[in-house]
């Protein structure tokens, strides 16, 4: 069964890059408005402030548009970035790139009503929906919000997916003779010590996607993952699980051969090291098909709230859809932009080909499947 989780998150950093942000403590700097005394922080949609061209105007004003977790490799957000700073003059400040997305989650609501504080957030679907529930997000719906899927969105715009993946094997072929294709597979004695997640579940949203895939693949379903929590422990207890974080680093080094992740990373990888004489191969396995989408947000108390949603207008457009497209991601507005014939086609080919119908769970086995993990990692996965 090929499984879509609407949007995670986590958003786990997986690269080795950091460059931490010097961070200030004073108050909100802008409230967004605009010349007619409008305020961008309660503007639930562009032209409910104006219009794009009054939204542009006063994220130019603002100047800055900070978050937290965007590693520029992941789902291809340095091109994302480096775009909207172009069109916009707008500088885009990402503090841990490294980190998940309940480091995000964390920042806001550490940082309440401080200029530090991140204005959007990327999350993985669970997180998105505990932050919702929290009351931390502003309602904002772009303008294809209804051609987001109604499964794949907030109501009323508190989140929306936005780009997504199927859980993946990557394997580093020089390293490993044979490259598994399945979590069946990943048990082998031939694979000791070799196979990595690239964070926690309890924080990483692709980590917590491949729990619930080696669930799936092990008589699991979205109402059970405890079958992918006990995979991990016999994973751990054979020698085969390491708990060093995958990453590009970690792969280069030879470190973590064998790294579970979203296959638009993976795939990603395989681009990115083949200069680097490494050669990265990428498969979606058989047994365990388990696909997740990464939400948008925006933080209800945003320091620069009209940049926050200028952004997010951003990467719903025609131009930021495509973008993630060409880091190997899929779009959430995918099908629409087909229907339209604005799909940029020879990146959409080069996407990691995989069948099935895709199917949803519910918010609350979400929920009730974070519950568990939480409960249940640490002792399944410890020395």
């Amino acid at each position: 069964m090929t499984v879509f989780l609407p949007r995670t998150a986590v958003l786990t950093g997986v690269l080795a890059v950091a460059a931490a942000l010097s961070l200030s403590a004073c108050g909100s700097s802008s409230d967004g408005s605009d010349a007619g005394g409008k305020s961008a922080a309660t503007a639930t949609t562009a032209e409910a402030f104006g219009g794009i061209g009054t939204l542009a105007e006063a994220a130019k004003k603002e100047g800055t548009l900070r978050a937290v977790a965007l590693p520029r490799d992941w789902a291809n957000y340095g091109a994302l970035m480096d775009g909207f700073k172009k069109k916009y003059g707008i500088k885009v400040e990402v503090e841990n790139p490294n980190g998940a997305s309940q480091d995000e989650i964390s920042a806001v609501t550490s940082r309440k009503g401080k200029d530090n504080a991140p204005d959007v957030l990327d999350l993985g679907s669970s997180f998105a929906q505990s932050a919702a529930q929290q009351g931390l997000l502003a309602p904002y719906m772009v303008t294809g919000f209804a051609d987001i899927p109604d499964t794949q969105r907030d109501s009323i715009g508190r989140w929306a997916n936005d780009y997504g993946g199927y859980i993946s094997f990557g394997c580093d072929a020089k390293r490993v003779r044979t490259c598994p294709t399945s979590f069946k597979d990943l048990l082998k004695p031939e694979y000791k010590g070799l196979v990595a997640l690239n964070g926690s579940p309890t924080k990483s949203g692709s980590a917590f996607g491949a729990v619930y895939a080696a669930a799936l693949a092990n008589g699991g379903s979205f109402d059970d993952i405890q079958p992918g929590i006990d995979f991990f422990a016999k994973l751990k207890k054979s020698g085969n699980y390491t708990p060093l974080d995958s990453t590009p680093t970690t792969i280069g080094k030879g470190r973590t051969p064998i790294s579970i992740d979203w296959d638009y990373l993976n795939a990603g990888y395989t681009h990115e090291f083949k200069s680097k004489g490494l050669d990265w191969t990428v498969v979606v396995p058989s047994d365990g098909r388990f696909s997740q989408y990464y939400s948008q947000a925006i933080n209800k108390d945003a320091p620069h709230p009209a940049a926050a949603r200028l952004w997010q207008e951003y990467l719903y457009s025609t131009e930021g859809q495509n973008t993630r497209l060409k880091g190997y991601a899929r779009p959430a507005l995918m099908t629409a932009m087909k229907k339209a014939g604005t799909l940029d086609k020879t990146a959409a080919a080069k996407l990691p080909k995989v069948s099935g119908t895709p199917s949803f769970p519910t918010e609350t086995q979400q929920s009730n499947a974070k519950g568990v993990i939480a409960q249940s990692w640490g002792g399944a996965t410890s020395e």
